[in-house]
């Protein structure tokens, strides 16, 4: 989307900055990037993998990727999963540079899953968009609560209408073989 002057709206600017974090994601799952934006500018930023002096989730670092389908069913197991998310990273990192994401908005490449929403609400970022929906096995309580954390933020929880040219590779989609929906770590549904 653009302003008119052929340059990208401030949206489509900050998630396409969001689509190059996620190229350094780790993950057999899911490749996510996410950024943390104050009063216009961007002060940290986040992808996800295994910690900082772990061996990479490709390489067999996470016991959870590494057996999924296998050992560990969809949705299940996650305390067992070691990679840390974008959005946990660009909070830690700020946390960790002594920056005040008070107020921020938050640019993920995908829908937030329970566990980033309340780390982002607890250090108030008040906005949220996200460039592809989060689905989980949730039954009605749970999609409850969910709907509860999404109605908390001050400006919202919002999807972008962007195009993502790595969509499949993002997804962990085989762009020959059949689209198959997955959860925020990759895992099957």
């Amino acid at each position: 989307m653009s302003n008119g002057s052929g340059r990208p709206n401030r949206n489509t600017y900050y998630m396409g900055i969001a689509m190059a974090v996620r190229e350094r994601a780790d993950c057999k799952g899911q490749k996510v990037g996410a950024i943390i934006v104050v009063k216009d500018r961007i002060v940290s930023t986040g992808y996800n993998g295994t910690p900082a002096g772990m061996t990479n989730c490709s390489d067999g670092g996470c016991v959870r990727c590494e057996n999924r389908g296998k050992t560990y069913s969809s949705g299940q197991s996650y305390d067992l999963c070691i990679c840390v998310h974008a959005e946990q990273n660009a909070l830690l990192a700020a946390a960790r540079f002594g920056i005040s994401v008070e107020g921020a908005t938050m640019y993920t490449t995908t829908q937030p899953c329970f566990g980033c929403l309340k780390e982002m609400l607890q250090a108030k970022i008040s906005q949220v968009y996200y460039l592809h929906p989060w689905s989980s096995p949730r039954d009605a309580e749970q999609e409850r609560q969910y709907t509860l954390l999404l109605q908390k933020f001050d400006h919202g929880v919002i999807a972008l209408e962007i195009e993502d040219p790595k969509k499949e590779w993002a997804l962990n989609r085989s762009v020959s073989g059949p689209v198959k929906s997955v959860d925020q770590h990759g895992m099957e549904l």
